[in-house]
């Protein structure tokens, strides 16, 4: 705002009493003070306000009007309470320095100044802020991203002091305050600067007290407090934004976590479709990054809402961009997994193998060992929580692709663009991932392999907050092979990785992981079987007690499941199943009947384990 504004504002009864061809000034901010030398709290562009109490003679006025001149204060507003009128030595030395000078009636608090010069300050600052947001977001429509989402949280903290960070579906921290600054401490441009300051989230100002100076800085300049988001707050964040979303709650969505209110609006929802509302894809739910602002914005006014609106479509782009530089990792390992899935020759699968490793695991390794991860999401066809476990046409590929590459980011990663190694391809309703492990300098008889992911540590930090995104009608699994090191082994650890899936699957709760260490020995060599073999052999072996199932409704399969896991104990059996013994001994003969096998004998045994285990 101008000088001269305050003039125009009656309300305020300011008196002009010099410096007519200076109230064009830009005002920034506002500072109340009766210090004699303020100057550490000026940073240029103030009003400042006084009740003259620092004058205690004459000769006062000339130095203390020196001092808002150097530190280029826009004007100086004396009170006349204190005197019953501004003295003429303070009109000289305005006039000697050109200082505009108004005279402020008794009536007049210093409050109804500062209130004023703070609403006008700020809505000029959102309004020129929505004007570069505007701007920026044209421009990357057409072309790369300029700056990335820290520019534009930057933006969000030095003009409208909002401390703001965008966060994954996990909670994983992108971008904000403290993220990617040594020890913790923010950024440069993020917002967080003064450690002592106090941050506000109402107007555009900041209030510090030091005395009997009270400084209110519309710039940023005395900002907020520094400091990362603890990685616990963005898990909980992430919670409370998918659970708002899952329940159709409109955004943003307000929280308070630790007694702080922050709130939430999702990144990357349809312009059409607005996040959180009823029939929103439950998938893209999952996948979304947030802003969380660390403000309640229930009090916001609409241009504010607006603004914020217009910066999560400027870091959509961002995330279309990050997305955009996946696709050459996700080409590889689509293309390997077709080879291996196909049965092409180790020789074929190598060479793509040697194409993929440079891509991603630069450096002197071209042979790494490999793992391979596989996770599926699973919805419930009708809501009401039981998930379909055949997926057939309901199971999300590509959210449960989208989820494992971020599950497979090192936790320790921050930023939009992690150092991370990640190749994952979907197919059907999975989404499998190749995982290089680099061959660190031998400390023995033989290579050292860097450490190998393991199923419950991959999901650590995501279980809560995915969890709440599930919750009613999802589920995530995923399994986790063994290190391999060669194409020939490629197959064997995808087969693997998804019998640990399959694993996890038959546990409780909405997200759940296993590894290859759970699966037993003859597991491990159902993988190099031909699913021509084992197709004709789980038939020839469970066909006829299923056909049977079905005709009578009894549970000739379940009996054999259960009689196997006793280890052929009768009483065990009986006692699991709620049985007599005699009805077991009758379903046992029945099975025995029906296959034409014994189950007393140990092969018969070990044939309708095996069957039991490939169906």
């Amino acid at each position: 705002m101008r000088l001269r504004a305050l003039l125009e504002n009656e309300a305020l009864g300011l008196r002009l009493l010099g410096g007519d061809d200076e109230l064009d000034r830009s005002v920034r901010g506002v500072m109340t003070t009766d210090l004699r030398d303020p100057s550490r709290y000026l940073s240029g562009g103030e009003l400042v306000l006084t009740g003259l109490a620092w004058r205690h003679a004459p000769e006062d006025s000339e130095p203390f009007v020196r001092i808002l001149a150097e530190a280029r204060v826009a004007g100086l507003a004396a009170g006349e309470a204190e005197l019953g009128r501004v003295p003429d030595d303070l009109v000289e030395a305005c006039a000697r320095y050109r200082m505009p000078l108004f005279a402020v009636h008794e009536s007049v608090a210093f409050a109804t100044i500062t209130e004023y010069v703070v609403r006008q300050v700020s809505g000029e600052r959102a309004g020129d802020l929505a004007a570069v947001v505007d701007r920026h977001r044209r421009m990357m429509t057409s072309g790369a991203a300029g700056g990335g989402p820290e520019v534009v949280l930057g933006l969000l903290g030095s003009d409208l002091d909002l401390r703001a960070w965008l966060l994954s579906p996990t909670g994983r921290r992108i971008a904000g305050p403290g993220v990617g600054a040594p020890g913790g401490s923010a950024a440069d441009g993020s917002g967080g600067t003064d450690p002592g300051a106090a941050s506000t989230a109402g107007p555009a100002a900041t209030t510090a007290t030091t005395d009997t100076t009270d400084t209110t800085d519309t710039t940023g300049t005395a900002a907020v407090a520094a400091g990362a988001l603890p990685a616990e707050v963005g898990t909980a964040l992430a919670a409370e934004h998918l659970a708002a979303s899952r329940a159709g709650r409109r955004p943003p969505h307000r929280v308070t976590v630790g007694g702080t209110t922050y709130s939430l609006f999702p990144i990357g929802a349809a312009e059409d479709t607005p996040a959180g509302t009823p029939g929103e894809d439950r998938g893209a739910v999952l996948s979304d990054w947030l802003l969380a602002v660390e403000a309640d914005a229930a009090d916001w006014p609409a241009a504010r809402l607006d603004l914020l609106q217009g910066v999560t479509q400027l870091i959509a782009v961002e995330r279309d961009r990050r997305d955009a530089a996946r696709t050459v990792r996700r080409r590889l390992a689509a293309e390997v997994l077709e080879l291996v899935q196909s049965g092409a020759a180790p020789a074929e699968i190598a060479a793509r193998l040697r194409v993929a490793a440079p891509v991603l695991l630069p450096g002197p390794d071209t042979a790494p060992h490999w793992q391979v991860v596989v996770a599926r999401v699973d919805w419930s066809r009708d809501g009401s929580g039981g998930v379909d476990a055949d997926g057939d046409g309901t199971a999300t590929g590509p959210v449960a692709q989208a989820l494992l590459e971020e599950i497979l980011v090192d936790p320790a990663a921050q930023g939009a663009e992690p150092a991370d190694r990640i190749a994952v391809a979907h197919t059907g309703g999975e989404a499998i991932a190749l995982v290089p492990l680099s061959v660190l300098p031998p400390t023995g008889d033989g290579p050292a392999v860097e450490e190998a992911l393991h199923a419950e540590t991959l999901l650590a930090a995501v279980r809560e907050p995915l969890s709440a995104g599930l919750d009613g009608d999802g589920r995530l699994t995923l399994g986790v092979s063994a290190a391999v090191s060669s194409a020939e082994g490629l197959r064997g650890a995808l087969e693997e990785a998804r019998h640990a899936r399959r694993v996890a699957a038959a546990r409780p709760g909405r997200v759940c992981a296993a590894g290859h260490h759970e699966l037993a020995s003859h597991v491990l060599l159902l993988p190099f079987v031909p699913d021509d073999v084992r197709r004709a052999f789980t038939a020839r072996l469970l066909d006829p007690l299923r056909d049977y199932d079905r005709r009578h409704r009894a549970e000739l399969v379940p009996t054999l499941e259960a009689f196997l896991d006793s280890d052929g104990s009768w009483t065990r059996c009986a006692a699991q199943l709620h049985l007599h013994v005699n009805t077991l001994r009758y379903r046992v003969g029945r099975i025995e009947q029906l296959t034409g096998r014994d189950l007393a004998r140990l092969e018969d045994k070990l044939d309708f384990f095996l069957a039991l285990r490939m169906s």
